[in-house]
């Protein structure tokens, strides 16, 4: 009797050691997934800082400009209308997981750049703006916050390629399928991006 004890009792023993394995091992993966997800939301809050930014340089901006080109009214409705559709479209983290979703809010962000283009393109006309301290300061500004926009969006996609590639490699799928982790979206080029520009003199 006591040597059946002996064996059950080890057996018990070998199956809880087995099982607090298998649940610190599943522990471990759930904390890297979360830490990772964590990771892809603070990186995207820093897209969205830079975002922010730009957008509260552009009325400054405009009013400059507009101070010596009140004639290019279209320029300054299209930045205008460009910028509230940006505001219009707040992504959240859990708006990240939708790739839809996601490229309006990409489209929303290129119109509002091409209409920052134009904007320029415009105060090249006017050497007298161009000269003007104001502008150059805030112009400069932009051009920063450009950088610091593409510096933020390639660290986002950095983390969410080290996040997918996680969620999807066994063991970790097996952990994130359960507990519903799921791919998020990368910034991407915008369409024709790809194709060099033609320059004319």
């Amino acid at each position: 009797m006591q040597k059946k004890t002996i064996v059950v009792l080890v057996i018990v023993g070998i199956i809880i050691f087995i099982a607090l394995s298998i649940f610190g091992w599943a522990t471990g993966v759930y904390n890297s997934l979360v830490q990772l997800d964590v990771s892809v939301n603070g990186a995207w809050a820093q897209v969205q800082n830079q975002y922010q930014r730009r957008a509260d340089l552009i009325p400054n901006l405009v009013e400059t400009v507009r101070g010596y080109a009140a004639h290019e009214s279209q320029v300054f409705t299209d930045v205008a209308e460009a910028r509230a559709s940006v505001g219009k479209i707040q992504l959240t983290p859990e708006m990240l997981n939708d790739p839809q979703t996601f490229q309006k809010f990409e489209q929303a962000q290129a119109g509002l750049s091409s209409a920052l283009t134009r904007l320029l393109a415009v105060a090249e006309n006017y050497p007298q703006l161009k000269a003007n301290e104001n502008f150059l300061q805030l112009q400069s500004q932009l051009e920063g916050t450009e950088n610091r926009i593409a510096v933020e969006r390639r660290r986002f996609n950095e983390v969410v390629q080290e996040y997918n590639v996680k969620i999807r490699t066994i063991p970790a799928s097996l952990i994130a399928g359960m507990m519903g982790f799921h791919e998020k979206a990368f910034f991407q080029a915008e369409p024709g991006a790809e194709k060099a520009p033609k320059v004319k003199f």
